[in-house]
């Protein structure tokens, strides 16, 4: 069952929020904020437009501990998970604070916002695929994250309703290719990852045969990862080895693209992975304004 879209900030930790934030902050002023001297501290007002129509809104946690960090405030007029739009340009939140500490915030922030949006609604549509398809599996990302923003971009995955897959290499153990051919066997880096893993985690392995996947499902492999089939190949594979092993997790990966997903499905098929998800995934257009003071003019009689 997917998590309602609001409730996936309660996932991340206040603290991990706090750090993100104060990284991404001294990544873009290490020392002096030079054109702070240009705008001061008094008070401003500036508005998020969105000029992506249809899009999901995903990162708002982090927009706003960007913010907070430096004693700005923003109010959201659109909830996390929410498709904005349909206009080509909505007013999506309001921030409010110091002149000069505002604009500290507004790239850091904004860059979270238009990739984690991005993310989000590539998925949202994926799933609207699979549902509409009536395959009841799971489409899922995987690690082609981009360095030091992996916790942004599978975050966005659980607002877009699909599966984030593992987070890392201390998650679920997933044998490839290279593992195997160092290990010497299938059957032997099962056993060696077994005997590390223990109960707790998963084995997958990822599999370029049939005959490989057999070996990976009687050596206890948990899911076995079809990987680079043709889709004909890829359904019969998938249906034999369910046959043979019925707890077995297949999942599907491999060029796969959004154009072609529907290819994939199948009642034999559990998972489909996509680096598209992130590799190359379009981002939102957001862009925040500074709105201007209103000058009081005075007539003299």
């Amino acid at each position: 069952m997917a998590l309602p879209s609001h409730i996936a900030a309660h996932s991340i930790p206040p603290h991990t929020l706090t750090r993100l934030a104060r990284e991404w902050l001294t990544e873009d002023t290490p020392n002096f904020d030079l054109a702070g001297v240009c705008v001061g501290s008094q008070e401003v007002e500036a508005r998020l437009l969105c000029k992506t129509p249809h899009s999901i809104l995903a990162g708002s946690p982090f927009f706003t501990a960007v913010f907070a960090e430096v004693g700005c405030t923003v109010d959201w007029i659109y909830q996390e998970g929410a498709e904005i739009g349909p206009d080509a340009i909505t007013l999506t939140a309001v921030v409010r604070g110091p002149a000069r500490c505002l604009l500290l915030g507004e790239r850091p922030a904004l860059n979270c916002l238009a990739r984690a949006s991005g993310i989000a609604t590539r998925c949202s549509k994926l799933q609207a695929m699979a549902t509409a398809g009536g395959w009841h599996g799971e489409v899922a990302g995987t690690r082609k994250t981009t360095p030091g923003f992996r916790l942004v971009e599978k975050y966005a995955m659980l607002v877009g309703n699909v599966s984030m897959h593992r987070q890392d290499l201390s998650s679920m153990m997933m044998l490839k290719d290279n593992h195997i051919w160092a290990s010497g066997s299938i059957t032997q880096a099962v056993k060696a990852a077994r005997s590390v893993c223990g109960f707790s985690s998963k084995i997958e392995v990822e599999c370029r045969f049939i005959e490989e996947g057999r070996e990976a499902a009687r050596a206890g492999a948990d899911i076995v990862m079809l990987d680079n089939f043709k889709t004909q190949e890829l359904h019969a594979a998938a249906q034999a080895l369910k046959e043979e092993f019925p707890a077995l997790l297949i999942e599907a990966s491999g060029g796969v693209t959004p154009e072609n997903l529907a290819m994939y499905f199948s009642p034999h098929v559990d998972i489909i992975s996509l680096g598209c998800i992130t590799q190359g995934c379009p981002v939102v257009d957001f862009s925040l304004k500074v709105q201007k003071p209103v000058v009081q003019s005075s007539l003299q009689e």
